[in-house]
This record gives structure tokens, C-alpha cells and sequence, in this order.
């Protein structure tokens, strides 16, 4: 299973706080490709499936990001058959939110009494009695902002959630939302290519939140033969995926890359850039690049 990576190198990248007492390292994984084709139903291959679960665990990866939608459930399922019982400092975060009329079919509901219907079904589907961090994947604007996350806080007073965090947020809205609860962390689409999420991380930063990038792998049209990087790439040896994560990683104390795959030789590339230093040269390259 293994290619030479045998201590826990996800640790290389640093670690952050989520809320007052969770440490994680810096490096996740996102489990939305632990499914099918459109992330609709089961995997092709459910044994490497869980061996890309435990492997990453193995890596030193404390940080998994899941949801109800990845599925639906196959993914909570997989994380399940992989690790529980599970280790004490494993932080599983998941979704509730959007509903899956089928494959690629991502559809906001944000009902209070769906939203608690999926948080239970998180919970029985992980093997959990608590969810470290319960994301609102999507605001349903059919729903007042604070009737879904007033629904979050509820469910973390009576003890089933420990922690609430949002998903696809401007500035505004988690503004409003911390109106009504303590939020610990946001996760926008933000990449190397894909910043127009930078004001929700500055606000991150300064409000002491983690920002979880969705995506983050993407480089567009830079990581190709004759692109501004080809340079970059080759001075450190590295392929554009790992570029893309160390600039993350680089980029600002408060990122928490969580690159999702089904394949274990890619899950250890990506763990392999948390060794990549970028220097001032190249990370200013990268920036101006994008």
C-alpha cells in the first residue's frame, strides 16, 4: 500500500484550532470522491475506497470532510467501514443542506426539520454520537438565514453537534449568522486560480475562523508545458497538485486544504506537499501567476 511514506507527514504542514479544543493538522481530506460518477451512488472500486480512508489516516491526516450529499451517504459509509471505532484525535466534519434529486443534482434545502433529519442520519451512518463540525452546506434562500442556523445551534445545545461551520458564504452572510451562534469555520471554492473568495479568508483570519478551500488543487491554465511554472514546478520537484496545496498552505495560517481522491498514489502525492517550501520567489511567482 505503501510508497515510501511511512511516517505521518500531513503534520509538516502545521496545524490550526478549530473552535476552542480541536487541533488538526493542516492538510485534510475531502471525501466527495469516495462516490460514483456526478458523486452520486457507490464507488467503482469500494476496497481502494477504504484504503485511501485509512491510508490517509496513516499519513497523518486528523481532518476529514464529508456530507449527507456525497452519495447520498456512501461516503459517510466508506469513512465508517475504514476507521471506527474511531482514533480521539480524528475531527469528522460533514454537511447538511443540499438534497440529490440524482448524479451532479446539488439542490438547497434548508428546512429546520430537514436540516435535523440529515444531521441524525450523519450521525447513524459515521457511527458518531457527535459531529465535531456540522457545515451548512448551502443557504436556501427559501429560508431565513437565521431558521437554518438557529436549527445548527439547537442541535448543538442538546449535544449532537459540537461545533457549526458554513459553506459558500459572503462576508455578509456569516456576519449574520454569527448574529445568532458561534461559527468556527467557513469553506468557500478558493484555489490558486479561484480567489474571488480572498475577503471571506481575511475575514477568517482576523475573527481567529479556519477556512476550509473546496477545490483546491485547481491551477487552470498554468500547469501546463510552456506555462509561467513550468520553472516553479521543476525547482521543486513537484507536480502542479502539490504546487497548488503548498501555495495554500503558504498563502495564509488560517487555510486547511482537503483534497479528496480515490486513488491511494494520489492521496500520497498530495500529502507529499506539505515537505515543498516555497520561496519568496516562488510563491510571488505563483501569486502573480493566477
Amino acid at each position: 500500500m505503501s510508497t515510501g511514506l511511512t511516517t505521518a507527514p500531513a503534520a509538516a504542514g502545521g496545524t490550526l484550532r478549530l473552535g476552542d479544543d480541536l487541533t488538526v493538522n493542516r492538510l485534510g481530506y475531502g471525501a466527495m470522491r469516495l462516490t460514483g460518477p456526478g458523486f452520486w451512488g457507490e464507488p467503482a472500486d469500494p476496497d481502494e475506497a477504504v484504503r485511501v480512508v485509512r491510508r490517509a489516516v496513516e499519513l497523518g491526516v486528523n481532518f476529514i470532510d464529508t456530507a449527507d450529499a456525497y452519495g447520498p451517504f456512501s461516503s459517510d459509509r466508506i469513512i465508517r467501514e475504514a476507521l471506527h471505532p474511531y482514533a480521539d484525535d480524528l475531527v469528522i466534519a460533514t454537511k447538511v443542506g443540499l438534497t440529490r434529486p440524482g448524479p451532479d443534482d446539488w439542490r438547497p434545502v434548508g428546512r429546520p426539520e430537514y436540516l435535523r433529519q440529515q444531521t441524525e442520519l450523519n450521525l447513524r451512518h459515521l457511527g458518531l454520537e457527535t459531529i465535531d463540525l456540522l457545515q451548512l452546506h448551502r443557504i436556501d434562500p427559501a429560508v431565513p438565514l437565521e431558521e437554518q442556523v438557529g436549527e445548527l445551534a439547537e442541535l448543538r445545545n442538546e449535544g449532537k453537534v459540537r461545533y457549526i461551520g458554513l459553506s459558500e458564504v459572503t462576508v455578509e452572510e456569516l456576519e449574520k449568522a454569527r448574529a445568532v451562534t458561534p461559527i468556527v469555520s467557513v469553506q468557500n471554492l478558493y484555489n490558486v486560480a479561484e480567489r474571488k473568495s480572498e475577503d471571506v479568508l481575511r475575514y477568517a483570519e482576523q475573527h481567529g475562523l479556519v477556512f476550509i478551500p473546496w477545490f483546491p488543487l485547481a491551477m487552470g491554465q498554468l500547469a501546463g508545458p510552456g506555462s509561467p511554472l513550468e520553472a516553479v514546478l521543476e525547482d521543486h520537484d513537484a507536480t502542479p497538485a502539490q504546487l497548488a496545496l503548498a501555495w495554500l498552505l503558504r498563502h495564509s495560517p488560517a487555510l486547511l486544504p482537503i483534497p479528496g481522491t480515490s486513488s491511494v498514489a494520489h492521496l500520497e502525492e498530495n500529502v507529499r506537499s506539505t515537505s515543498i517550501q516555497l520561496s519568496d520567489t516562488a510563491y510571488q511567482a505563483v501569486t502573480d501567476a493566477c
